[in-house]
C-alpha cells in the first residue's frame, strides 16, 4: 500500500469514528432537543483546542453478536482541550452508540483521561450521557465502572473534577458523578436514579415517572444530588466555563486572580442601615454578598437546595472567595441538616483547593423537633464544624446579627481556627436569643413577682443590653473587629491580602474521621 492509500485510509477512518453511530441516530438526538457528544465538546472548550485520544479505539466484546457491531471510539470521546486558555481533560458520552452503554474499552478510554488529569495537574470535566453498564459485556463493564469509582477517589482534593448530567445516568453510572465536586443537569432531558421507575414500581409498588424519581427538580430541591440545573445543554456547558473562572488547576495552585475595576474600599452606605431593628424581620443575605463581592457578582451554588444556608463563589479584588451565609429571608437562617451538610462539602471544596472561605453569620441556631433529631442532626451538624475547624484555607467571618448557641461556634468562630472575625454593631452574640435566657435565668423570679410580664420585659432588656451586642465578645478577643457595615468590602479585601501567605498545618495522619 502506498503513501496515497494509507493517508486515505486513514482520513476514511477518522471519518466514521466523527460520525459515531451514524446520520440516523445523530438525528434522533437531534429531534430530542440534544447535542451529540462532539457537538457538546465544541461549545465547552476553547476554538480549536481539542485534542482527541483513542478515537479508533473499538469493543473487544464478541458476545451476543457484538463482534459484528464496532464503532470506533466505542461511545465515548475523550481528550484534552482549553478552557479560556487553560488546560482541562473531558470526556464526553456519546449516546449513539450502543446507548453511550459502558464497556472494558470504554471505561478504559475514561480512566486514561483521568489518570492524564492527576499527572498533569488540570481539571476532569466529564459529560454523561449513557444507558449505564453494556449488559452484553457483563462483568467487565461492572469492573469498568469500579475502576472509574476508584479514581474519582483517588484524585479527590487532587485536581477538580466536574459532571454534567446530559440525559440518563443510572443504576451504578451514579455513583462517579456523585463522588465528583460539582454536578450539573438539564431541565427536560437529563434524569439520575439508582434503580428506575420499573424496578421501584416492581419491588415498593410505587408509580413514579422518571423525572419524579430523578429529574433535575427533584436533585436540585429535594436530595440536594445536584448543584445547578440548566434550561439546556449549551446553557449548561457555559456554566461550566463560569464555574472553572473560580477554581485552580489542582489542588497545589491557587485559583486565578483577576484585574479588578471594583474599587476596593467602595463603600454602599445602605448597608449601614439594612439590618431590622427588630432580630425576628427577616432580611435577604443575598443584598448584602452582592453589595460586598465585586462588581455584585456570585456564583451561588445549590440555590434551591436548603436555602436557608447559601454557598457560593465571588471574586474580592479580583481574587476567588467562597462564599458560606446564613439566609434570614428562609427558616430565620437556622442550621438543619440539609443546610449543615450543604455548606460542610462546599467548605471542604474550597479548602481542598486553596480558596478562602467568607462567612456571613446571622444564625438562631439548629433547627429543634424530633425530625431533625432523629435523622442526625447532632452527626449532621457536626459535619460543618469539622470542615470549618479542619480548613486551613485563610477564613474571615462577618457576624451580621444573630450568632446563638452552639450555631455561633459552628459557624467558623475565633475557636474553629477563623482568622479574623468581623462584627456589625447589630450583632448578637450569646447562648440564646433574650427572651429564652430570661425565662430560664430568672423563672423562679418571675413565677413570684406580682408583676411577672413587666419585670420580664425589664430584664429581658437588661439582657439585651449586655449580650445582644458584640462588645463582650470583642472584648474577650472572639471579635477581631466590630466594623461598620459600609466598611466589609474593604475590611474583607484588606485582611484576604494580609492573609495570602498563610501557613497553617494539622496534626500529622492519614485522615481525620469526619462524622458521616
Amino acid at each position: 500500500m502506498n503513501a496515497s492509500n494509507r493517508n486515505e485510509k486513514l482520513r476514511q477512518l477518522k471519518e466514521l469514528a466523527l460520525q459515531g453511530g451514524g446520520e440516523k441516530r445523530i438525528a434522533k438526538q437531534h429531534a430530542q432537543g440534544s447535542l451529540t457528544a462532539r457537538e457538546r465538546l465544541d461549545i465547552l472548550l476553547d476554538d480549536g483546542s481539542f485534542e482527541e485520544l483513542d478515537q479508533l479505539k473499538t469493543h473487544r466484546s464478541t458476545n451476543f453478536g457484538l463482534d459484528k457491531q464496532k464503532y470506533y471510539g466505542d461511545g465515548v470521546v475523550t481528550g484534552y482541550g482549553t478552557i479560556d486558555g487553560r488546560l482541562v481533560y473531558v470526556f464526553s458520552q456519546d449516546f449513539t452508540v450502543f446507548g453511550g452503554s459502558l464497556s472494558e474499552t470504554f471505561a478504559e478510554k475514561i480512566k486514561k483521561v483521568m489518570d492524564m488529569a492527576a499527572q498533569n495537574g488540570a481539571p476532569l470535566i466529564g459529560l454523561n450521557d449513557s444507558g449505564g453498564a453494556r449488559i452484553q459485556e457483563g462483568i467487565e463493564s461492572l469492573a469498568g465502572y469500579g475502576d472509574i469509582f476508584l479514581k474519582n477517589v483517588l484524585y479527590s482534593g487532587v485536581v477538580p473534577q466536574i459532571s454534567v448530567i446530559l440525559g440518563p445516568c443510572a443504576g451504578g453510572a451514579v455513583y462517579s458523578p456523585a463522588i465528583t465536586d460539582f454536578t450539573i443537569m438539564v431541565e427536560n432531558t437529563s434524569y439520575m436514579f439508582v434503580t428506575g421507575p420499573e424496578v421501584v414500581r416492581a419491588v415498593t409498588g410505587e408509580d413514579v415517572t422518571k423525572d419524579e424519581l430523578g429529574g433535575p427538580l427533584i436533585h436540585s430541591r429535594r436530595s440536594g444530588v445536584s448543584h445547578m440545573v440548566c434550561k439546556d445543554e449549551r446553557e449548561a456547558l457555559l456554566l461550566v466555563r463560569k464555574l472553572f473562572s473560580y477554581i485552580p488547576q489542582n489542588n497545589m495552585e491557587d485559583p486565578v486572580s483577576i484585574l479588578c475595576t471594583d474599587a476596593p474600599d467602595r463603600a454602599d452606605s445602605w448597608l449601614d442601615e439594612f439590618v431590622p431593628e427588630s432580630p425576628n424581620k427577616p432580611y435577604d443575605m443575598r443584598r448584602i454578598i452582592s453589595a460586598v463581592v465585586d462588581h455584585g457578582e456570585f456564583l451561588e451554588i445549590q440555590g434551591s437546595y436548603a436555602q436557608n444556608i447559601i454557598i457560593g463563589f465571588c471574586r474580592m479584588n479580583g481574587r476567588p472567595v467562597g462564599i458560606v451565609a446564613n439566609q434570614p429571608s428562609f427558616l430565620a437562617g437556622v442550621l438543619d441538616i440539609d443546610a449543615s451538610v450543604k455548606a460542610a462539602r462546599f467548605v471542604r471544596f474550597c479548602d481542598a483547593f486553596n480558596i478562602p472561605v467568607l462567612t456571613f453569620v446571622d444564625v438562631p441556631g439548629f433547627m429543634p423537633g424530633t425530625k431533625q433529631e432523629y435523622g442526625g442532626i447532632i452527626r449532621n451538624g457536626a459535619k460543618l464544624l469539622y470542615a470549618f475547624a479542619e480548613a486551613t484555607v485563610p477564613k474571615i467571618t462577618v457576624i451580621t446579627r444573630k450568632a446563638y448557641g452552639g450555631a455561633y461556634d459552628v459557624m467558623s468562630s475565633k475557636h474553629l481556627r477563623s482568622d479574623l472575625n468581623f462584627a456589625w454593631p447589630s450583632a448578637e452574640i450569646a447562648v440564646m436569643g433574650p427572651e429564652g435566657a430570661v425565662n430560664i435565668i430568672f423563672r423562679n423570679e418571675l413565677a413570684s413577682s406580682e408583676n411577672p410580664e413587666a419585670r420580664r420585659e425589664e430584664l429581658t432588656a437588661e439582657y439585651r443590653d449586655k449580650f445582644a451586642n458584640p462588645y463582650e465578645a470583642a472584648s474577650r478577643g472572639y471579635i477581631d473587629g466590630v466594623i461598620l457595615p459600609s466598611e466589609t468590602r474593604f475590611r474583607v479585601i484588606k485582611s484576604l491580602e494580609m492573609l495570602q501567605g498563610k501557613r497553617q498545618e494539622i496534626p500529622a495522619k492519614k485522615h481525620g474521621n469526619i462524622p458521616l
